[in-house]
């Protein structure tokens, strides 16, 4: 399960980088990539990252001092 959620907080920074583009030069990555955000691709790695934010929310929870 570690490996799973190291793979989703990697998704995870990804889509903050094109938050980030789409906050500083309304630049959509995803969308410039696969055509346009309404493309079946872009939607699906839209939902993705989503379900990758959904597996990280144990990592709010976990001991920080925990090896």
């Amino acid at each position: 399960m570690e490996i799973i959620k190291k793979i989703a907080l990697v998704l995870i920074i990804i889509g903050a980088l094109n938050w980030a583009l789409v906050g500083l030069f309304d630049l959509d990555l995803v969308a410039t990539i696969f055509g346009s955000s309404d493309n079946m691709l872009a939607r699906i790695v839209y939902i993705i990252i989503g379900i990758c934010g959904l597996i990280c929310i144990p990592i709010l929870f976990d001991d920080l001092e925990k090896k």
